[in-house]
């Protein structure tokens, strides 16, 4: 509960730190939120001066009133006008605040660890940029917009009050602290469930994230039967903590309206009995009723408000989570913008592994001279996708060194290095836009003409040309609406417009049809001629012509050599090749 309370703290602080950034539209809000509760409490005492002008048959004052009913419009339109002012910044301030830490969080996702992503749901983090921040911006707004007025209103009433009468105004202050206590005593029950509401929104989205685009997958598989029942759980145990939610927020509302109900009564008791004694006068006493009645009406709104505030700070909670995950490790002052590598590459007693309980690759060393094409073969699992990833440096290794031009690739900036490798993977990935867009992904300043010869070099150029449009055709979100094969050509033909001077190829023609892929080998061959190339691939009949293949098993390598001279030591590596092309 402690920690609870913490972190409820701590997530309120930061909120107000943002808000901080636009203080002077909070004050010019508190500003206009004081004019129209003043505007507001002050039209009470015109009605109640009207009230008693009105005397009895033929002792009406009309010209009294003819006055006051001009001052109430004046007093009316003022609170008009304040009040739609204050909602038009109230609502500026909710959504700059909203698009502050909705931007944070994405530019801080730009920046995490890749470990981050591989370990949690994609539609989990989705949720909590989207949907945790549209459920905030909602609490917030309403906190804006009513929480403001209703303080100042229940300040503000209770001024005029003691004006009017003191001894009335200690009986309402008397019952007031009970209404506070139910309200708090709930609002600290909702921000549990709202939080537990918010989390489980998170697995569902993620859930229906990955059934979405993996439908494919589920109806070969027959898993939709499955896919049904993870969704009624997930679907059941959100409908079990919102409606314990809404459950306690709900409560809110009628409670308070009960306790202020008791506060009505009790004025109308007392300023009846005042009437009698002579105390007050009949208008006086409507004043008080009127009163009552305002002093109790931001109860039950900051009520409403405290249940949407707790929804909005469970949100805000996860969004802040993400926000203070550790980002990718800072980049030394004095880290190299490596240019033009000429290839050599250098891991020296390198250790790797995802979980310290589970070794993966230990002391591994290798040294690629400038332009050699290095094969990376060996079963699943034993590591190869791993030095991918570390040659990259979407990981950093846990011991040793990797080394490219003589530089420690820690001590290099990452974008540079990353700048000297075109990649090819066998998930392919195409954002939405154009195909143009999508070849020139690496280099937009990149021609045309450049764009053309990439294609033709990766033989894309007649299947694009087929296209409706051409290389302005609009293509979906991962290239929905083109086949597996089309998608593997556009990401080739992307890494061949850049031509930078190291390769990796993780199963670059996986998807591609036999005699297109004789085309494509012959493609790299000559894109590779001088690059260092790393080449990961199942079908060793595509890496024959390797400098040298490294057998990987169990994160070691085994074996090293061309593929005659590791088919003549007749080892591990000779053992697939025949298991792939026995008769």
């Amino acid at each position: 509960m402690k920690l609870s309370l913490k972190k409820h703290r701590s997530t309120l602080t930061r909120i107000l730190n943002y808000i901080g950034a636009y203080r002077w539209m909070v004050l010019v809000s508190l500003l206009l939120a004081a004019v129209t509760v003043a505007a507001t409490l002050y039209a009470p005492i015109l009605i109640g001066e009207g009230v008693d002008l009105i005397l009895g048959p033929g002792r009406v004052d009309f010209v009294g009133l003819i006055s006051i009913l001009k001052q109430l419009v004046v007093v009316i339109l003022i609170t008009a006008i304040a009040q739609w002012l204050m909602n038009h910044i109230n609502n500026r301030i909710t959504y700059h605040v909203v698009k502050d830490i909705r931007t944070k969080a994405f530019n801080h996702l730009e920046v995490l660890p890749l470990s981050y992503i591989d370990s949690h749901p994609y539609g989990d983090v989705i949720s909590r940029i989207i949907a945790d921040i549209d459920q905030f911006s909602e609490g917030l707004l309403m906190g804006f917009t009513q929480l403001f007025t209703g303080v100042l209103t229940i300040l503000g009433t209770l001024g005029f009050m003691l004006v009017v009468n003191p001894l009335i105004t200690v009986v309402v202050v008397l019952v007031t602290p009970l209404s506070l206590f139910v309200a708090s005593y709930i609002a600290r029950k909702t921000f549990a469930m709202f939080q537990l509401q918010s989390k489980t929104r998170g697995e569902l989205t993620s859930l229906v994230d990955e059934m979405i685009g993996n439908q494919k997958v589920v109806q070969a598989f027959g898993y939709e039967g499955e896919a049904q029942q993870r969704f009624e759980e997930i679907n059941e145990r959100l409908r079990f903590c919102s409606l314990r939610a809404i459950f306690f927020s709900s409560i809110t509302n009628p409670a308070t309206r009960f306790v202020n109900s008791m506060v009505y009564a009790s004025v109308g008791v007392a300023g009846a009995y005042a009437a009698i004694r002579g105390i007050l006068s009949v208008g006086q006493l409507s004043i008080f009723l009127s009163y009552a009645n305002q002093y109790t009406k931001p109860f039950n709104e900051i009520s409403g408000v405290v249940t949407e505030l707790q929804n909005a700070l469970a949100c805000a909670t996860r969004v802040f989570e993400l926000i203070d995950e550790s980002p990718i490790p800072a980049e030394d002052s004095d880290a190299v913008v490596l240019e033009n590598a000429d290839g050599r590459v250098e891991l020296q007693d390198v250790s790797f592994s995802y979980n310290p309980q589970i070794p993966l690759i230990e002391h591994l060393n290798l040294d690629v001279k400038p332009g050699q094409r290095v094969a990376i073969v060996g079963p699943t699992g034993c590591g190869k996708t791993t030095l991918i990833n570390l040659l990259m440096r979407f990981y950093d290794v846990n011991g040793g060194a990797i080394r490219v031009s003589g530089w420690e690739i820690r001590h290099l900036t990452r974008k540079s290095l990353r700048g000297n490798y075109g990649m090819v993977l066998q998930e392919t990935w195409l954002k939405s836009g154009t195909i143009r867009e999508n070849i020139s992904y690496g280099k937009p300043d990149a021609s045309l003409e450049e764009i053309i010869q990439a294609a033709k070099a990766a033989h894309a150029h007649s299947f694009i040309k087929r296209m409706s449009q051409g290389y302005d055709t609009e293509i979906t979100e991962d290239g929905g609406n083109l086949s597996q094969g089309q998608k593997q050509l556009l990401c080739i033909a992307r890494v061949m417009l850049c031509l930078p001077p190291m390769l990796i190829l993780d199963e670059a023609t996986s998807s591609i049809d036999t005699r297109t892929e004789i085309r494509i080998q012959k493609a790299f061959a000559t894109m590779m001629q001088g690059r260092t190339s790393f080449i990961v691939a199942h079908r060793l009949s595509t890496i024959r012509e390797a400098d040298v293949i490294l057998v990987m098993k169990d994160g070691h390598i085994i074996e090293q050599g061309t593929h005659e001279g590791l088919l003549g030591q007749n080892g591990f590596y000779a053992e697939l090749y025949r298991s792939q092309f026995a008769r």
